[in-house]
């Protein structure tokens, strides 16, 4: 951090405001404003519908949802051994709401671990099923018959997903898909063997199993929401059923989340060289410009509502072959309607076009707000420098619906606020200090929804290194 200047004596202290050798440089000579190179297109926050949130929070109020067990399972990796974090195998629908930690543990030790290569088959179609896989790195296909007699890939599972729990419970499961690793990684293995072993000694655990499997069968749609009954096609004069439509009982809310920085100005430089530029405008401008692009990497990365945390897991999908292919953006947009926009990394977005390239195809770019952006199928792909890179070179992609009308993404802010000079941003005037600097409290207020599931999907693990 740069110090003042003084002799040897003197007690350096860190400079806390714009010295006045830098503050010349805008009073002097035909000049430029003040430049930076932070600042991106951020078209997240320029596309994405904002709602007014009064009172700073924002509730989303859904149909109540059996849906259960479809999150990740997380790991900790100590050198080349995985085990999984015990309180994660709540993740199974079977142990969803099981809440003895101890028993977890046990069962987390239990867990055997097998590092496989690409092109090895951990399960065989149509073979007994025993065991459920939780997959801590790697990506594995699942093969079945297809419509006509060819193998198909069914579905492409990666970190964090897991397989074959019904077999835990089920003495007469069995495969209906090979499961195949596509590349090398690890998997962790509970065999029925070791859980009923467990249940049989731990009386909690096998009461809850019990409980869990004497449930009736829940009414519910194809998106696990609490069906609405419903009587179509009928003749005369039959007793049409009766419904209601019932609601989350502990619906999310969304507190907006805060940015903050404290400008401080001294007020020799607000003085003497505010011509022709204004210096306190001109700093609070790049502060500004700051903040709104840490305020875009919070609504993409945040782990509490950042775009990134907040896609459901069946939402969730690798591509078919690394790349981010045409086949893998067609997949992404058949899992919603309407979808409005694609967010990627520009890397992501060269790698995309590299793709189209070896096959020929050529999408027709679109105009947005005056700029030519790449498309698929009529869908402006916005980039996006905030989606991370990870070291082996893989992003995401994410594809959403939005708006409030059409069950989609928003951004939440609070227009309104006290001495507001942008919608829910503010500069609040904190006094002068006893060193004679001026100090203004900068603060950006904002947050992100998702308000249904569905209205958010993600191309994970897409590889952007260029390929020989």
């Amino acid at each position: 951090m740069p110090v003042q200047a003084g002799s040897e004596s003197e007690v350096q202290t860190p400079q806390r405001s714009l010295a006045t050798s830098a503050a010349r440089n805008l009073a002097t000579t035909t000049k430029s404003v003040p430049q930076m190179q932070e600042i991106s297109d951020r078209w997240l926050l320029k596309t994405l519908p904002w709602v007014s949130v009064q009172g700073g929070t924002y509730r989303v109020n859904r149909r109540l949802s059996y849906t259960v067990g479809d999150g990740r399972v997380e790991f900790v990796k100590t050198g080349n051994q995985v085990q999984v974090i015990p309180a994660e195998l709540g993740e199974l629908p079977l142990l969803r709401t099981y809440e003895d930690l101890d028993v977890l543990t046990e069962l987390a030790r239990r867990c055997r671990q097998v590092d496989f290569e690409p092109g090895r088959e951990l399960t065989s179609f149509g073979s007994a099923s025993d065991q459920v896989f939780l997959l801590a790195h790697g990506r594995i296909e699942q093969v079945g018959p297809g419509p006509y007699g060819e193998d198909a890939v069914l579905r492409t599972v990666a970190d964090g997903a897991y397989f074959g729990e019904d077999s835990l419970v089920d003495d007469d499961a069995i495969w209906e898909y090979t499961a195949r690793a596509v590349t090398s990684g690890t998997a962790l293995v509970l065999t029925r063997e070791d859980f009923r072993l467990l249940a049989d000694r731990a009386d909690s655990l096998r009461r809850h199993v019990e409980s869990v499997r004497s449930q009736p069968d829940r009414h519910t749609n194809a998106y696990g929401e609490a069906a609405i009954d419903l009587s179509a096609g009928h003749e005369g004069e039959p007793v049409l059923p009766g419904t209601f439509v019932d609601y989350e009982a502990r619906p999310r809310e969304y507190e907006l989340s805060i940015a903050q920085t404290v400008l401080r100005v001294h007020t020799r430089v607000a003085d003497l060289y505010n011509h022709p530029m204004n210096q306190t405008e001109q700093q609070l401008r790049l502060t500004v410009e700051a903040l709104r692009e840490r305020q875009e990497h919070e609504m993409v990365n945040n782990p509490e509502f950042g775009l990134l945390h907040n896609a459901e897991y069946d939402q969730r999908i690798q591509p078919h072959d690394g790349g981010p292919t045409p086949d893998d953006m067609d997949q992404l947009l058949s899992m919603r309607r309407g979808s409005r926009m694609f967010l990627a990394h520009p890397e992501a977005i060269a790698a995309f076009g590299r793709e189209c390239n070896k096959r020929g195809v050529y999408p027709d770019p679109v105009e947005v707000g005056g700029r030519t952006l790449q498309a698929w199928r009529g869908v402006p792909i916005f980039p996006c420098n905030k989606i991370p890179i990870s070291e082996a070179r893989t992003t995401s992609i994410l594809c959403m619906r939005t708006g409030e009308e059409e069950s989609g993404v928003i951004g939440l802010h609070q227009p309104g606020i006290p001495d507001e000079i942008e919608p829910s941003m503010s500069v609040r005037f904190m006094g002068i200090s006893e060193q004679a600097i001026i100090s203004y409290l900068v603060t950006a207020y904002f947050s992100a929804a998702v308000l249904v599931p569905d209205a958010l999907g993600i191309l994970e693990n897409v590889e952007i290194a260029r390929r020989h």
